[in-house]
């Protein structure tokens, strides 16, 4: 897919961070050398490493680079929908989910963008379409992904493979409405969430190949906790989506 020579629409990108002063640097500077156009907004949960102090820094150097501090560690999915709420009031046009750590490169964001250019109004970053790959993870890893995945995709048949996928593009008028609604998802299960929700709007959502890496730097912030949490509102929503369909059947 190559990507258009046509002006970029404001975009920001949302980049929640704890604990990761060692892997912010990196991951922003690439992203600036990427795609210098679109403005950066870490959502930082009171770091104790100082990662927000940081920011702070860059950004009273570079103007695209901005900073949103929370009081405190309360999850991905209240990070990601304070970030998208300041990013809708300043009139980004697209908003953007990318991890601090450099998983998600930030040269293959161009890839995403283009998508929602030619009609997606959320763009899935996948690793298990064909062209997606991940690197150095154990196996163990790599099953609980694609069995989550599956599972998902049985219960709620949202057609999307990469359902778990944390880096994303959303057109802000799907956004608008996803935020309006009552999300209560904490960790790695709100992309699924809003998997879910963006197709129950009637979202064309796009699935763009990428490169997955495991990071480097700092510590993952994956737990039993998350899993658990992503398993019992999966099965919620797999068993209400259920009932249903029964019920349009009874009547």
């Amino acid at each position: 897919m190559r990507p258009s020579t046509a002006p970029l629409p404001p975009t920001l990108v949302v980049i929640p961070t704890y604990d990761e002063r060692e892997a912010l640097p990196g991951t922003l500077a690439r992203l600036r050398d990427a795609v210098p156009e679109a403005h950066a907004l870490v959502v930082d949960d009171s770091s104790p490493d100082g990662t927000g102090e940081w920011a702070d820094e860059v950004s009273r150097r570079d103007d695209h680079v901005h900073v949103l501090h929370r009081a405190g560690k309360e999850g991905l999915g209240p990070a990601y929908l304070a970030g998208f709420g300041w990013g809708l009031e300043h009139g980004f046009a697209q908003l953007v989910e990318m991890d601090a750590d450099a998983s998600h490169r930030p040269e293959q964001l161009p890839g995403l963008l283009e998508a929602v250019r030619r009609g997606a109004d959320l763009a899935i970053g996948s690793r298990w379409v064909p062209g997606g790959r991940v690197h150095d993870w154990p196996l163990s890893r790599l099953l609980l992904s694609r069995v989550a995945n599956l599972y998902v995709g049985a219960l709620l048949g949202l057609r999307v493979r990469d359902a778990t996928a944390g880096f994303r593009v959303f057109r802000a008028e799907l956004l608008q409405r996803l935020v309006a609604q009552d999300i209560a998802s904490q960790g790695y299960c709100f992309q699924v969430d809003m998997t879910r929700r963006a197709r129950a709007e009637g979202a064309v959502i796009a699935e763009v190949p990428i490169d997955f890496d495991e990071r480097t730097e700092g510590a993952s912030k994956m737990s039993p906790r998350i899993v658990r949490e992503a398993l019992v509102l999966v099965t919620f929503w797999g068993l209400s989506r259920g009932a249903q369909q029964v019920l349009k059947v009874l009547h």
